[in-house]
Order: C-alpha cells, then sequence, then structure tokens
C-alpha cells in the first residue's frame, strides 16, 4: 500500500477509535437505519461539507452535490436522490446551497474552452442570461456574487417545480425547499428564499444578501 494510502487509513481508523471511545454503541446504532430530515444538494467543492456547515453527525442530512449545485430536470441521478429523500425517507426539508466564490459560477462567465464541462455549465449561462438585466449593472466581483445568489434561487425554483415535489405537494405531503448561501471567507450560511407546500410563488427573503457579508473570497 502507497504510504499516502496507509495514512488515509491510519486516520481512519484513528477516527473510529475516537467516536467509539466515546460512544461504544455508536457505529452499531448508526448502521441500524438512516432516518434524516433534511435532504441538502450541495457544491462538490470540498471547501463546503454540508454535515461540518451545519454541525451535525453522520445519518442526519442525506447528500447530493455536484458541480455549482445545480438541479436539472434531465440529471437522473439528483432526480433519483431527490425521489429517494422525499418518497422513502420523507424529509421535511431540501436545502439548495450554494457559495460565494465558486468555480463553477465563475468558469460559466468566462470565455474560456473548458471542455465536457461546459456543457454542465451552460446551465449557470442560462440564469445568467435570464437575469442579465440585473447583473450588467453591477462589477465583476459583485455579478460573480450576485449570479452564486441566483443560480441557488434558479435551483430552488427547479426543485420545486420537479413531478416529485410536486406530486408529494399534491398529496398533501413533501417538504420545504430552501435557498442557502455559504461564505468561505467567514464559515456563515445566509438564507436566501423558501418554497413550502401551498405557496403561490417563490418567496425570495432578500434581494441581496452581499451587504452582510464582511468578508470576499
Amino acid at each position: 500500500m502507497l504510504p499516502e494510502v496507509k495514512r488515509l487509513f491510519d486516520r481512519n481508523r484513528m477516527w473510529a477509535e475516537r467516536l467509539k471511545e466515546i460512544n461504544p454503541d455508536y457505529f452499531s446504532n448508526l448502521a441500524q437505519q438512516q432516518s434524516p430530515e433534511i435532504l441538502w444538494i450541495g457544491c462538490a467543492d470540498s471547501r463546503v461539507p454540508a454535515n461540518q456547515i451545519i454541525d451535525l453527525p453522520p445519518g442526519e442530512v442525506f447528500v447530493h452535490r455536484n458541480i455549482a449545485n445545480i438541479v436539472v430536470h434531465s440529471d437522473l441521478n439528483c432526480l433519483s436522490v431527490l425521489q429517494y429523500a422525499v418518497e422513502v425517507l420523507q424529509v421535511g426539508w431540501v436545502i439548495v446551497c450554494g457559495h460565494y466564490g465558486c468555480g463553477g459560477v465563475r468558469a460559466s462567465m468566462m470565455d474560456d474552452d473548458n471542455g465536457l464541462i461546459d456543457n454542465w455549465l451552460n446551465h449557470i449561462r442560462n440564469v445568467q442570461r435570464l437575469h442579465s438585466a440585473e447583473l450588467e449593472l453591477l462589477d465583476d466581483h459583485r455579478r460573480e456574487r450576485r449570479l452564486c445568489e441566483l443560480n441557488v434561487i434558479e435551483q430552488v425554483r427547479n426543485v420545486a417545480e420537479t413531478t416529485i415535489v410536486r406530486d408529494a405537494w399534491k398529496a398533501g405531503a413533501g417538504p420545504e425547499v430552501h435557498g442557502w448561501i455559504y461564505g468561505l471567507g467567514d464559515g456563515l450560511l445566509r438564507q436566501l428564499c423558501v418554497q413550502k407546500r401551498g405557496d403561490g410563488e417563490l418567496n425570495v427573503l432578500r434581494k441581496s444578501l452581499e451587504e452582510d457579508c464582511d468578508v470576499h473570497p
């Protein structure tokens, strides 16, 4: 085994031993079932780990992550996760969480040829076109940060428009869908929007939360 790989196994063993020292039944209890209340749809960025950000242990958050926290109706991976979370786990919340300084959002704003991933980034470019009048009034830094926010809001709309969520709401069940954004520079979450069963329109809580962010990564 390569030394670098062995180091990861060693760290895993020490982590497991620390938890068992605190609670000898930790893993046996965890293995019995999962009953999370939250589905987290987040960015694959390694700096944005769902459980750590909201300080919840394993088993409390069902997680799906991809580049720039995108939800599109042709992505069967994401839709399968959503269906399992809504219909089997019966989660109470779906949280779409983006973050400032998102590399996917930044790449979507440039003219560079990124290869295959450009097909994925086109979903963000569609958000940019939809809100072009607002974004064109901003300087480059603020435009990128605002697009990070707008991308979250549009993905919340996409979640709420899936047949999975709509059918659950029609049946008198289903989750609330929240849009959050995370600040890499201060570790804080901000709520952008929410849509609940029975709401006619998405409730955008504030036009922009940028003024709350003192740190600009």
